[in-house]
């Protein structure tokens, strides 16, 4: 399971910066302090998984195009992009340009260097997800010893079992399901320049009212009816905003299913 929470300052992460939104108004004074333990790799195998690709035959071009369309989200969102981030993009640029060689000396590079640009990058993937796995198996069976009870165990109780099994969803998740709502947006109309502005605060507060009385609501639901990037925008942060102060959690019941809001216990 990925999951997404504040707090372990040694682990790689994407933080708020001071400066305005990428072509919008001017800043709303409510501030929202994003932390996320992803990194560049758990990102790109994101992509992988998303598409059902090969990570040993990775197509350089499509996942290099995807990878940067995800970082422009994140300055979209006035995110802090980690140096690792930067990095990857970088050599991803660069794997993609030797890949895009004409033939010919594109086979002389690689009888001098022995190898597919590839490679490296593979390995790296390769070796992560390994230890990705792992740390998902050993999760698994923490959570299934915590409904484990020796005998002599008077007052065990096991909480109410769900509907359907939810699992937390990643940051990319997030982006990318916010992604799909901001393409059916067109860009600029002349309509939006005139649109009505709203803050992050006062997005908080509309999610805050649409969970009192449901447990649970479609991600797509918080966007029905909105009119302009500006308030796609506004909405978006106000979720992870809730999500990083610990009121609502955002989960699937698969993989790269709907995403749905669920309000935390109180």
């Amino acid at each position: 399971m990925e999951r997404w929470s504040a707090g372990d300052s040694n682990t790689p992460s994407l933080q708020h910066s001071n400066t305005p939104l990428s072509n919008m108004a001017a800043q709303e004074e409510y501030k929202v302090q994003l932390e996320v333990f992803e990194g560049p790799l758990d990102l790109l195998l994101y992509l992988i998984k998303k598409d059902e690709l090969d990570i040993h035959d990775i197509p350089i071009v499509r996942i290099t195009t995807q990878y940067m369309e995800y970082m422009d989200l994140m300055r979209m969102l006035d995110l802090n992009i980690a140096g690792e981030f930067i990095v990857m993009a970088a050599t991803l640029m660069m794997i993609k340009s030797r890949m895009l060689l004409p033939p010919e000396e594109r086979a002389a590079m690689e009888e001098e260097e022995e190898e597919d640009p590839r490679w490296d990058l593979v390995r790296q993937l390769v070796e992560y997800k390994k230890f990705k796995d792992a740390a998902m198996h050993l999760e698994g069976l923490e959570e299934r010893q915590a409904d484990v009870f020796g005998r002599g165990s008077e007052g065990a109780t096991l909480g109410p079992a769900g509907d359907v099994a939810l699992h937390d969803v990643s940051i990319f998740d997030l982006i990318s399901a916010f992604n799909d709502v901001l393409k059916k947006v067109k860009t600029e109309e002349l309509k939006e320049i005139f649109a009505e502005r709203y803050t992050v605060a006062e997005k908080i507060d509309m999610i805050s009212e649409m969970i009192k009385s449901k447990d649970r609501i479609p991600f797509s639901n918080l966007f029905v009816n909105v009119g302009s990037r500006h308030e796609i925008v506004c909405t978006f942060l106000a979720v992870l905003e809730l999500i990083r102060l610990k009121q609502i959690v955002a989960q699937q019941d698969k993989a790269f299913g709907e995403i749905l809001i669920v309000k935390t216990a109180v």
